[in-house]
């Protein structure tokens, strides 16, 4: 089967940072299911990985998280699908990835497809939906359908995780939703989502806070650059506030959320299947829930660009954006 992979760490300029290759289709057992690949998209962490971990000399490691199919076949101990089901999931951080024809994933980390969306728009969802729908309910600990009164600050609320948090937050909760953005084109991007405020994270972001009549914020959700804002997330957090990253931050004081009684919380949404926890299943249970509140108009899509089929040029290009730290939204790759 067709597949893209990497041999060796390599900028992105470089022809072989990502390469098309041939390996051999997998076969299912236990509760795995045999994917045929129909779109993927491209998240952080994949170029993270491409770049700061090279596979030990002459193997190959295939990424990719994201994906959309149709179930081929499925393990002996499966009772959740069948074949021909129409699925979306963001897959396992230590098993071969997405960008291959044929995908083998556990059963408990994959959802039924939004009969609603294109099989692009599905893709661009399950990653960044777990991490979000982790991070506010799981971690922070944010009210469902509650938080009347409390607020609510998503830093980078035009990124992947940034756009369906937004969504999230407002259409299942009542607090109080502000984004970071700092172009006019992610500032109308994530009022579109439903951000009630918009500050701008290229200057302090304390000042603009207070600025809107808030004394504090209950809860911040920083998805990038963490270290570089940690002091403003610090004097903005309400006392006995939360905050919670998602990124790989530069080392930050920890001790100063002491004498606001701060707590801080970590989201890796690959815990649950890298330790094949009691609770694994609650990600297939998520992404029905995120389907069905796809298929009711509650979530939108946040693909912003189908960039064209899935192969190592078209993979090069959507790593190089991400790179950019200018992505809007989520890159979708469509067909082998």
């Amino acid at each position: 089967m067709k597949a893209i992979g990497y041999r060796k760490s390599l900028p992105v300029t470089d022809a072989d940072a990502l390469i098309d290759v041939e390996i051999d289709r997998p076969t299912p057992a236990g509760r795995d299911l045999l994917v045929r690949v129909e779109a993927v998209s491209v998240n952080p962490v994949d170029t993270k990985l491409r770049r700061n971990a090279s596979p030990a000399e002459g193997d190959l490691r295939v990424l990719g998280f994201d994906a959309a199919g149709i179930v081929e076949a499925v393990g002996p101990d499966v009772t959740l699908f069948r074949p021909g089901d129409a699925v979306f999931y963001a897959g396992a951080i230590d098993r071969p990835g997405t960008n291959s024809e044929f995908h083998l994933v556990d059963e408990r980390i994959v959802g039924a497809r939004p009969a609603s969306l294109s099989v692009a728009e599905a893709a661009a969802l399950p990653l960044t939906a777990i991490t979000a729908w982790e991070m506010l309910f799981d971690r922070l600990g944010l009210p469902r359908e509650g938080g009347d009164g409390k607020s609510l600050l998503i830093v980078g609320g035009a990124g992947g995780v940034g756009s369906i948090a937004i969504q999230l937050a407002r259409r299942l909760t009542k607090v109080r939703v502000l984004a970071t953005a700092s172009r006019p084109e992610t500032a109308d991007w994530v009022r579109e989502l439903g951000a009630h405020d918009v500050i701008d994270h290229s200057r302090p972001m304390a000042e603009q806070v207070k600025a809107l009549g808030l004394a504090g914020v209950d809860y911040i959700f920083s998805t990038n650059a963490t270290d570089r804002h940690f002091q403003d997330l610090v004097e903005l957090v309400a006392p006995q506030g939360h905050i919670g990253l998602i990124d790989d931050p530069e080392p930050i004081d920890v001790r100063l959320l002491k004498r606001k009684s701060v707590s801080l919380h970590w989201e890796l949404m690959f815990t649950r299947s890298l330790f094949q926890t009691a609770d694994m299943i609650a990600q297939h249970e998520l992404l029905t829930e995120v389907s069905r509140l796809v298929d009711a108009g509650t979530l939108r899509t946040t693909l912003t660009e189908t960039l064209g089929r899935i192969d190592a040029a078209t993979l090069r290009k959507a790593h190089a954006l991400i790179e950019s730290g200018k992505a809007r939204g989520k890159l979708v790759l469509e067909g082998f």
